[in-house]
């Protein structure tokens, strides 16, 4: 072999095993990166064990698995769908409280985002006896605490099943397709207070209270579904936009052995919400939250569950909105733990049964960002909270007295844990920015890691072709003055004198967070797909995200999209310097919120941007429901300034850079009408643009090859215009 051919076939080898595998859109939404995790995670409480429900390949069926907490081995497959021709699959699944009976949910049917109908089996874990309990769909079927009732919704009605008589008591009958609902929330309340069971049993199983939505005068939207049929149909469902009418919620207490129902007067209140309702351990008193429309003043309830008499345990106002939670939590006293911004962060209250505050048990300028549970034989609380930092997650135990704390967690980054009935282990999730999803268990009294239940380490093991550059977390300050958190992803082969484009994705909702140190999202390996072709791709946390305290959190209320967006284009100015940076070629992403800023951002700083794509935008909080909207706008009558002085459709003139505009024409939650209404003012301002309608998709644009196709388009957009 002569020299110089030998040369060539060592340049090759060499090349090969230094070669950057190239991550393709494909690769991405194919499933090539996908983490390994815990699903349908069961704690029971009888027995320390819990409960994961696993696909078995072979079997191409769903399990329900047993593992020992302490050995973390598997003790038993509870059930197996492929033992039991009715069934389908497993969906889903709930304990009875004895945990010797299980609901199963199967054929589940999509309503809303997190509400769905579905056929339910009754499985006897002792007997290994399955029985349906319908031959029709119903929604969230719950055991009575007892165990041997089953209340459950169906037609917008409530209803008890006796599983011993297996005979069905029908609790309403006023039910009826968008004008009165029964138990289950309606769409807003689905969608803003996150909850769609609206009924809860009392702990001697005797009482349900419930929540009547009467939506007969809520303003309908109407979608049309396409599915390939001659002529399409319309989906018409009560939607109340800002400054509309919401629906009358009122609350009620059926007794299920008299068969009476009893209404709670809260005539006092006026055009209020119920965001949550809930039986204490005394099983004649139910907790209530009640919540004025400008979602700044909430009223906790103690409801007599006899007489419906009640009385207001507490009180939480705030100048700009009050967060709903799930931290409610009742100690076998009666008294209670509650979580409150009043200090300006986030912290754990301890309030007696009669709502005089006992203690704060967390204190410092952090946040605590969740609630895990209470040991109340050695009064010890576990919460998850950012004193490491707000784009870091720690696990830590506290006295209920508020001394005594003990972190659980040693690692910089996203710690989680669920913790075993009894106190004594927990499974701590971690993830970082360098670190891929990991499983271990660990013992509570010390924190020790005893044992490792899933590492990822194939997928680490198979990243490792691919060379990926780093995510580099960093503070940027803006020329006003404002530190941000932010990260910067540069190409692999980086040249500090060269000059590169610049992406800027970002959401910038109130209370969210995008800089975090935690492991990749799908949507980061597109962000790394970005850098192998030759950009820097860069997030910012404006002012108006979350985990820094409400005063930066809650800058923005009466004037969303002010600020965030003044930090997006300041931010974009400070990285247009950075001397390797093209300022001439900075673009722009963002989804559903992001959406929203990054159509704003194309418009107000077009000076700034060349290019930017916004999907499933909201362009006018004119056109978003009243929950969200009305919590940092108020209503579009008091505050007319804050709707439109940042509505990008107002400001369609201003358009100079490259425009894609992206839209699913079924999404329910941001409607099409936003992008309609865009895209008209775009063209009587004479401005082109581009534009992407996606059938019969609904805010998550998704479903068969969509997303590959979706993320396509807008890579070929960033190629073509940045």
């Amino acid at each position: 072999m002569n020299h110089k051919l030998f040369s060539f076939v060592l340049f090759l080898l060499t090349a090969s095993v230094f070669a950057q595998q190239k991550i393709t859109v494909e690769s991405i939404y194919r499933g090539a990166f996908r983490t390994q995790d815990m699903d349908e995670l069961h704690l029971l409480k009888k027995s320390n064990q819990y409960t994961v429900l696993n696909y078995n390949q072979a079997t191409q069926s769903t399990q329900i698995d047993l593992f020992d907490f302490a050995t973390l081995q598997k003790t038993a497959t509870i059930i197996d769908s492929k033992d039991h021709k009715d069934l389908a699959g497993i969906d889903s699944y709930t304990f009875d409280s004895d945990e010797k009976k299980l609901l199963l949910a199967s054929n589940s049917t999509p309503i809303y985002r997190h509400s769905f109908t579905a056929n339910y089996y009754l499985y006897d874990i002792s007997k290994k006896k399955l029985t349906e309990l319908f031959n029709f769909q119903i929604q969230e079927p719950t055991f009575s605490p007892d165990g041997k009732k089953i209340a459950f919704a169906g037609e917008n009605n409530l209803y008890v099943y006796d599983i011993e008589s297996k005979t069905t008591i029908q609790v309403t009958n006023d039910g009826k397709k968008n004008a009165i609902i029964n138990g289950i929330c309606d769409w807003v309340y689905e969608e803003e207070f996150s909850f769609v069971r609206a009924f809860d049993w009392s702990a001697d199983s005797k009482k349900i209270a419930y929540i009547r939505f009467d939506e007969s005068q809520v303003p309908e939207f109407s979608m049309t579904v396409f599915n390939k049929e001659l002529y399409p149909s319309v989906n018409t469902f009560k939607y109340p936009k800002a400054g509309e009418k919401n629906s009358e919620v009122s609350l009620h207490l059926f007794d299920v052995v008299s068969k009476n129902t009893k209404a709670v007067d809260l005539s006092n209140y006026n055009d209020f919400y119920i965001p949550r309702i809930k039986w204490t351990n005394d099983a004649n008193v139910l907790s209530v939250q009640v919540l004025n429309r400008h979602q700044d003043n909430l009223d906790l309830l103690f409801i007599d569950g006899n007489s419906g008499a009640k009385k207001v345990i507490l009180n939480e106002k705030d100048k700009a909105y009050v967060d709903v939670t799930d931290n409610l939590t009742f100690l076998k006293d009666n008294s209670f733990i509650w979580t409150s911004e009043k200090d300006g962060f986030n912290h754990i209250y301890h309030y007696d049964k009669t709502g005089k505050l006992k203690n704060q048990v967390t204190k410092g300028n952090w946040e605590m960002t969740k609630f895990y549970g209470l040991d109340e034989k050695t009064n010890t609380v576990f919460y998850q909270s950012t004193e490491n930092g707000s784009i870091n997650r720690g696990v830590y135990k506290i006295n209920l007295k508020g001394n005594n704390k003990v972190a659980l967690s040693a690692n910089s980054g996203t710690n989680e844990a669920a913790f075993s009935p009894n106190f004594d282990y927990y499974i701590r999730t971690f993830s970082s920015v360098n670190q891929a999803t990991t499983y271990t268990l660990n013992e509570v009294k010390s924190g020790k890691e005893l044992k490792v239940i899933e590492n990822n380490a194939a997928l680490s093991t198979s990243l490792k072709e691919y060379n990926l550059p780093a995510k580099e977390f960093f503070v940027l300050k803006t020329v006003k003055g404002h530190e941000l958190n932010a990260w910067i992803i540069k190409p692999k082969d980086f040249d500090a004198s060269k000059k590169y484009p610049v992406f800027m994705t970002q959401y910038s909702g109130p209370g969210s967070q995008q800089v975090a140190n935690q492991w990749n999202t799908l949507d980061d390996y597109w962000n790394f797909m970005l850098s192998q072709k030759g950009y820097i791709v860069v997030c910012v946390d404006g002012r108006g995200t979350g985990f820094k305290g409400a005063e930066f959190k809650k800058v923005t209320q009466l004037q969303l999209g002010k600020y965030e967006v003044e930090d997006q284009i300041d931010a974009a100015k400070v990285i247009g310097n950075y001397p390797y940076v093209d300022k001439s070629r900075i673009g722009i992403f963002g989804w559903s919120y992001g959406g929203f800023m990054a159509a704003n951002c194309i418009l107000k700083g077009n000076d700034i941007f060349k290019m930017a794509i916004a999907v499933a935008p909201v362009t006018n909080w004119r056109f978003y429901d009243s929950v969200y909207t009305e919590r940092y706008l108020h209503t579009p009558q008091e505050n007319p300034g804050g709707y439109d002085d940042n509505s990008p459709i107002n400001f369609a003139k201003q358009l100079k850079g490259k425009f894609l505009l992206i839209h699913g024409s079924a999404d329910d939650n941001v409607h099409l009408q936003n992008s309609m209404e865009m895209m008209n003012a775009l063209i009587q301002n004479n401005k082109q643009f581009d534009s992407q309608i996606y059938p019969d998709c609904n805010h998550g644009i998704y479903g068969g090859m969509t997303r590959i196709q979706l993320f396509n388009k807008m890579t070929n957009f960033i190629n073509e215009n940045l």
